[in-house]
């Protein structure tokens, strides 16, 4: 059927709409924008489930949880801050995606420098606590993220014990040859921080008696550094 020109309306029917055309534009007008309905962090599934789930392709299945997970605090239309996470519940989500890829690399990173960035020092905390539980996993390609994490704790946490945990583990554990020399030096200069110079000459003289620093530049550079340190520490406790 063809539709008739509007001019073919009698006016009487126009001049009859046009105020209610007017009122139904007021009203829309007038309500409040839809509000998103933020979604809360669902449990996250079980190792074994998700085994079963990846269908023989953990690595990419983990990928796509980082995905959802990356959903969750930016969903459509608004944006869940991240204080209001569930942090146990992101724990376990970022540890099952560990889980199905090991040299995963994401939910470390993650962990580390984007979710322990919350405004809350006890949600930071716990993300730096995963990382460094699970470094010892494989501390020679975690590394990165356990030094990034003593810095954190350093600098945004004022928290010099707990930095120097983080480094200490990376002297002890990260001993491959791809780890630079910085990472292991990291415990001696916050030791510094602390005003522990005693400890700080001893686990510089321990880095160049194990042999793991090569880079003669480094190495001289410890050797200065330690003849520094014994300057500087009271005779009494050389």
């Amino acid at each position: 059927m063809a539709l008739r020109p509007m001019s073919n309306v009698p006016l009487a029917v126009r001049l009859a709409l046009a105020p209610l055309l007017a009122l139904q534009l007021l009203w829309h007008g007038a309500q409040a924008p839809p509000q998103a309905q933020l979604r809360a962090l669902a449990p996250a599934p079980s190792t074994a489930s998700l085994q079963l789930l990846s269908l023989g392709e953990p690595i990419a299945l983990s990928k796509l949880l980082m995905l959802y997970l990356q959903s969750v605090d930016d969903q459509a239309g608004a944006t869940l801050p991240w204080r209001q996470l569930d942090y146990a519940r992101l724990q376990d989500w970022l540890g099952a995606v560990l889980d199905l890829d090991p040299r995963a690399q994401y939910p470390l990173l993650a962990a580390s420098e984007v979710y322990s960035a919350v405004s809350d020092p006890q949600r930071s905390r716990q993300m730096l606590e995963f990382v460094y539980a699970r470094f010892s996993e494989d501390p020679n390609h975690r590394w990165p993220w356990l030094a990034h994490a003593a810095l954190v704790a350093k600098h945004r946490l004022h928290d010099l014990p707990l930095a120097r945990k983080y480094a200490q583990a990376i002297r002890l554990q990260a001993t491959g040859s791809d780890v630079p020399g910085w990472a292991r030096e990291l415990e001696a200069f916050i030791l510094e921080d602390m005003n522990e110079l005693d400890s700080a000459r001893i686990v510089v003289g321990a880095l160049l008696q194990a042999g793991q620093i090569t880079d003669p530049h480094e190495l001289r550079f410890l050797e200065q550094h330690l003849d520094s340190l014994t300057v500087r520490t009271p005779p009494g406790k050389r």
